[in-house]
Parts: C-alpha cells; sequence; structure tokens
C-alpha cells in the first residue's frame, strides 16, 4: 500500500504555467502512486501552440475536451474536434497548436510517466522549423 492517494480532488491538482498554456496535473509518480502512467489537462489559448517536439521514450495520446486542435504527427495533419485522438509512439515527433478562436482544452496522457526531463525541442530544425508554412 502507499502512503499516495488514491483520489485527486480540485485542491490537490498541480498546475504548471507554459507557455502554451496552463498545464493542470491529474496524475504523475509522486502525486499518485502511478510508475507508467501520466495525465495533465491542458488550457491552450487561440494563437498558442506546443510546437514540434518529441518524447524519445514516452507514448502519448492526445484526447481533445473542447475547441479544435492543429494536431501534427511526424509530417501528418489533422484538426482533432471533441471526443478525437491523436496517438503518438515512443520517438515522434508531434505539435499541438490552437489558431481557432476558442481556447482549446486537451488530456494529456503519457506512459510511462518518467518526466524527468522536457520533451526534445524540433521546431526549429528542418523540416519541423518551415513545415506549416507548406
Amino acid at each position: 500500500m502507499s502512503d499516495l492517494p488514491y483520489f485527486i480532488k480540485t485542491d490537490d491538482v498541480q498546475i504548471d504555467e507554459l507557455p502554451w498554456g496552463p498545464h493542470h496535473w491529474l496524475c504523475k509518480p509522486g502525486m499518485v502512486a502511478a510508475k507508467d502512467l501520466a495525465l495533465v489537462r491542458v488550457h491552450m489559448p487561440p494563437g498558442t501552440g506546443h510546437s514540434f517536439h518529441k518524447h524519445p521514450t514516452m507514448e502519448e495520446i492526445i484526447y481533445v475536451v473542447e475547441g479544435k486542435a492543429e494536431q501534427w504527427v511526424d509530417r501528418e495533419k489533422a484538426i482533432l474536434e471533441p471526443g478525437e485522438i491523436a496517438h503518438i509512439l515512443p520517438g515522434v515527433v508531434h505539435a499541438t497548436f490552437n489558431p481557432f478562436d476558442e481556447t482549446m482544452v486537451f488530456l494529456a496522457i503519457l506512459s510511462p510517466a518518467d518526466l524527468s526531463g522536457p520533451p526534445v525541442d524540433l521546431s526549429g530544425e528542418e523540416p519541423w522549423c518551415s513545415l506549416r508554412a507548406t
């Protein structure tokens, strides 16, 4: 048994302010007894985005809750609406943008939940830095 909680209530949510919107952590190691799962709810304002990056060892699901996402996985783009997902394998370059008029809310589920380092930013490298312009 763990001394960490089974339930995360509103007051327990950990919030990180990042350039592409506040991240509301709902599940991650140390917050609950999770070893392999992390869950974060992101509120991405219009005109912002998490540009091209990869997680070398983590798989990710992005689930749109509100608004719409311009979602890239490798060189493929889709507009995701509420209830739709993107699945990203470890090491695959991806990006999420909100070029729309309303705040987009999405859940990101990551596994394994090794959050010890930041994602690898590739937004300044080709072909990623010019992909949206084509």
